[in-house]
């Protein structure tokens, strides 16, 4: 089920047929660098990852991470979408796209859309972010879209710090 639509991009649910392209997407190196190894590494492994994560994601709050794809072609290259997770109080946008897809402005026009979608489709008042302190290219993108550092948190309790972006203040009219 498409979810929205950009110049050059669709966004779709992730379904169980998406497997092997989130098999790929969780192993690339910089996923497992910047994001964590989510212990994906069959098929199996892929549809389970599908159907606990983004799959009950959509049914418990209506949003969750969607597959981006080409709208010409349908070329499957990443996947941006809104998270709410147990340890963060707000709903952050999270996103991972294939190496041949970076650089080509495809995350900042997914990540655009899903703030908009976020806020006035699904009527959420503030979307965050959580970025490892040491990914650049996200921290960019996080600016592009209007976020800004607010501070670092353990999120999972487990010593490792991540930045929290939170949205920019409005600048001073005077």
């Amino acid at each position: 089920m498409k979810i929205l639509e950009t110049r050059r991009l669709a966004l779709r649910l992730i379904v169980a047929g998406d497997a092997p392209f989130i098999l790929e997407l969780l192993n690339d190196p910089s996923f497992l660098r910047f994001i964590g190894d989510r212990g994906v590494r069959t098929l199996d492994d892929a549809r389970a990852y599908i159907e606990k994560g983004p799959t009950a994601s959509y049914a418990r709050f209506g949003f969750g991470l969607w597959l981006v794809q080409l709208r010409e072609g349908g070329t499957p290259i990443g996947m941006c979408g809104l998270l709410k997770r147990d340890t963060l109080d707000d709903v952050d946008i999270g996103f991972a796209y294939l190496p041949a897809y970076r650089g080509q402005g495809y995350a900042h026009e997914a990540a655009a859309a899903v703030m908009e979608h976020g806020r006035l489709a699904l009527g959420i008042p503030r979307i965050v972010a959580i970025v490892s302190p040491d990914n650049v290219a996200s921290i960019r993108l996080l600016e592009k879209i209007g976020l800004a550092f607010d501070r670092r948190i353990d999120l999972n309790g487990d010593g490792r710090e991540t930045c929290l972006f939170v949205p920019a203040p409005a600048p001073d009219p005077r």
